[in-house]
C-alpha cells in the first residue's frame, strides 16, 4: 500500500512538473489570455476568441506584461475587475470542493492505515510472549480500525464525485463567464485613461450593441471627440440628447463636436449648456471660447 501511495505521488509531482515547464515555454500573453474567458462567446477564451472585445482583453494583457507584471498580478487585475467568472477555470465553490476534499482526506487515512499496518510486526521466533494487558483492544485492532475506516473513505470518494459530477453536469442558466457589457466598458475606461480613445471608442461601440444605453453612448461621444472624429462624436451626442434633450454633458459634447463641423451652430448650442448647467465644471472654459470668438 506504502509503495503505491508513494507511486501515486511521485506521478503527480512529475506530472505538475512537466505542466510548469510546459506553461513557462509559452508565449507569456497567450499563456494568460488562455486563463481567461471571452464574455462575448461560448465556450472560448481570450487566446482563441476573435472578437473585438478579447482583442481589447489580449492587448490589456499584453501591457501588463511589458510592464513586468506576473501570470498571476494580471489574472488578479481582471478578476477584481470582471469578478471570477472572467476566469476559464474559476475557484471550486459548492460542490466542486468535494472533488478535493475528500480525496485529499482519504488519502491521509490510507497513509495512516499503512503507516499503523507496518509498525504492526510478528513477534520473532524465541521471544517470549509479553503478557497482554489486563484491559484493552487486540492486538492489531487499531490497525484494522483505520482500514475499514480508509474503506469508508473510498466508498465516500465514489459516492462524492458522483454527487459532484451531477451538479457539475447540470447546464448553467447564465453560461456567460461575466457580462460582456460591463468587460467592454472597462476595458475602454481603461484605454482612455492611455489616451487610445480610438480603441475606447470601438469598445463603446461594442457595449451599445449588446445593451443600448444613453451613458455608454455618451462615453462614445466624448471618446470620439477626443479622437479627432467630430462628426461621430455629434452624431452619438444628437442621438443621446434626442432622449435627454437637457442632459448638460450631450450638449457641451456636441457644441464642441459642432466647433468644427458646423461652427455656426456651435455657440448656440454652447450657450444653451450654460444656461442649463451654469456651475458646470466646464463651463468657464466654455465661456472664454465663446468671448474669444471672432
Amino acid at each position: 500500500m506504502t509503495l503505491v501511495l508513494v507511486a501515486l505521488l511521485a506521478a503527480a509531482g512529475a506530472g505538475l512538473t512537466r505542466s510548469a515547464a510546459g506553461a513557462g515555454q509559452d508565449d507569456p500573453v497567450r499563456s494568460v489570455a488562455a486563463d481567461l474567458r471571452c464574455p462575448a462567446c461560448q465556450g472560448e477564451s481570450v487566446a482563441d476568441s476573435r472578437s473585438p472585445i478579447a482583442a481589447a482583453m489580449r492587448q490589456a494583457v499584453a501591457d501588463q506584461a511589458a510592464q513586468g507584471r506576473s501570470r498571476d498580478e494580471i489574472r488578479r487585475w481582471f478578476v477584481q475587475r470582471y469578478g471570477p467568472d472572467v476566469l476559464a477555470d474559476p475557484p471550486a465553490r459548492g460542490v466542486e470542493l468535494l472533488l478535493w476534499a475528500v480525496p485529499a482526506l482519504t488519502l491521509l487515512a490510507a497513509g495512516y492505515a499503512a503507516r499503523r499496518t507496518l509498525r504492526a510486526r510478528p513477534r520473532r521466533s524465541g521471544e517470549l510472549p509479553t503478557a497482554p494487558p489486563a484491559a484493552g483492544p487486540a492486538p492489531g485492532g487499531a490497525a484494522r480500525w483505520a482500514w475499514r475506516w480508509s474503506a469508508l473513505g473510498l466508498i465516500a470518494v465514489v459516492v462524492s464525485v458522483a454527487v459532484a459530477a451531477r451538479g457539475l453536469d447540470r447546464p448553467r442558466s447564465d453560461p456567460t463567464p461575466a457580462d460582456p457589457v460591463a468587460v467592454a466598458v472597462g476595458l475602454a475606461r481603461d484605454l482612455e485613461a492611455q489616451d487610445r480613445y480610438d480603441a475606447a471608442a470601438q469598445m463603446y461601440r461594442e457595449a451599445l450593441r449588446d445593451r443600448p444605453d444613453d451613458t455608454i453612448r455618451l462615453r462614445l461621444a466624448f471618446a470620439l471627440l477626443r479622437a479627432g472624429d467630430a462628426a461621430g462624436a455629434a452624431q452619438a451626442a444628437t442621438e443621446t440628447l434626442a432622449h435627454a434633450p437637457e442632459l448638460p454633458d450631450g450638449l457641451l459634447v456636441l457644441g464642441l463636436a459642432q466647433r468644427r463641423t458646423r461652427p455656426t451652430e456651435a455657440p448656440r448650442t454652447l450657450r444653451r449648456f450654460l444656461t442649463v448647467a451654469p456651475e458646470h465644471p466646464a463651463a468657464p472654459e466654455i465661456r472664454r471660447l465663446l468671448a474669444t470668438r471672432p
